[in-house]
């Protein structure tokens, strides 16, 4: 039985055993990131994919005077009134879901109380967006049992909203467009200016995507992302007095930027440099993965990760041994850091055939080194989030 059949199985039974209703089902991915890191908030370029570890969600209307949300994975309730959304402040994975229901509320839509139960495969604090999955699986799931008819790219904004409002991490829009826009075995490019997006095959014949979770969690609404933020647009700030029609980092270029390198201080322009070259970064690798210059490819990883280190700081030392270890490998084209930093996954271009020696040795060394052990996750390419019936 796949793992799909199984946690969708167990989310619906728990369900009626709950509430008595045959719910629906949903499936709602995670998502890896090829390329892009923290390009998103600063109107740049992402390349994206969903993945087949996904949030799997029951879900129906309530028939009595109150809402209940089950998290399986954590054995918590969260029991509330549709009319009454409040931030939880002991239950925070609630507040994704309640996020959503106050941002389709804020959009005009009329809402009844409902019930939810749901698990999951993705790791959480791993850099695969699990918190981005839950809010486009619920908000899919509503505009399923309400028949709301809100188009995709609503459900995206809404889900990122929730985030904004609800959980206070000011987080760009790639995580919750791959997860709902997802496409078998195709990355995006996302343009998180325009919303603009393009899919193209992944055609990886000799090489296979393999996470590495350094299970060092990470919390995105801890100050540092949104500090990292802050001091993007106090770049974009003082870069306007010298060129007024910039509107953020994707309209700088590198020479602007080392133009006035003594308008800002040394850890915005470090920022900002890293952010500009990192656009130019994703362009470059949609160009590689089409021309299948694996080379180039494996030097764009490579370089990704010096930038995260050294220019936006936000590796931590089990992440940079693990990025090491693997590029200095002749059966991996390169690696890097994965998602928000200070924790979560590398992202591994290993030669198929090797992966499993590779997850091997990557082990043994980290273990010796760390105490700890990685979880490795060999990443298939996946549809966005949708029904699903068991």
């Amino acid at each position: 039985m796949s793992t799909e059949h199984e946690l969708a199985s167990h989310v619906k039974k728990v369900f009626i055993e709950q509430f008595g209703q045959n719910p629906i089902l949903i499936k709602a991915p995670g998502r890896i990131n090829i390329i892009g890191e923290h390009t998103d908030y600063n109107n740049g370029f992402v390349l994206p994919a969903a993945t087949n570890q996904a949030i799997y969600i029951a879900i129906a209307k309530a028939e009595n005077s109150h809402s209940t949300l089950i998290s399986l994975d954590l054995n918590q309730t969260h029991i509330f009134d549709i009319n009454e959304l409040v931030i939880s402040k002991n239950k925070l994975w609630a507040n994704y879901i309640l996020g959503v229901l106050a941002e389709v509320k804020n959009a005009g839509h009329k809402l009844h109380n409902i019930h939810m139960v749901f698990s999951g495969d993705v790791p959480r604090g791993s850099g695969m967006s699990s918190s981005a999955a839950l809010e486009c699986g619920t908000c899919f799931g509503i505009n399923e049992i309400f028949d709301l008819k809100i188009n995709k790219l609503d459900m995206v904004k809404m889900s990122q909203m929730a985030e904004h409002n609800f959980v206070g991490v000011m987080c760009g829009i790639m995580d919750q467009f791959a997860s709902t826009m997802g496409k078998q075995s195709h990355a995006m490019l996302l343009d998180c200016k325009t919303l603009d997006y393009n899919y193209f095959p992944i055609s990886m014949e000799d090489y296979m995507i393999v996470l590495c979770n350094s299970n060092v969690s990470h919390s995105l609404a801890d100050s540092e992302y949104n500090t990292r933020r802050l001091q993007c647009e106090d770049g974009v700030k003082k870069l306007k007095r010298f060129y007024p029609e910039i509107k953020s980092l994707r309209d700088v270029s590198l020479d602007q930027l080392k133009d006035k390198k003594s308008a800002l201080s040394e850890v915005v322009f470090k920022r900002c440099k890293y952010i500009i070259e990192e656009n130019v970064r994703v362009l470059a690798m949609t160009r590689a993965m089409e021309k299948a210059d694996f080379e180039m490819i494996g030097n764009l990883l490579k370089s990704a990760h010096y930038g995260m280190q050294y220019e936006y700081e936000i590796t931590c030392p089990e992440i940079d041994f693990m990025a090491a270890f693997a590029n200095d490998r002749t059966d991996v084209l390169g690696a890097r850091m994965m998602g928000g930093g200070f924790g979560g996954c590398t992202i591994n271009f290993v030669k198929r055939g090797a992966e499993d020696q590779f997850i091997k040795e990557m082990n043994e060394a980290y273990k010796a080194q760390f105490s700890k052990e990685t979880t490795p996750i060999k990443v298939i390419i996946s549809d966005g989030v949708r029904r699903i019936n068991v």
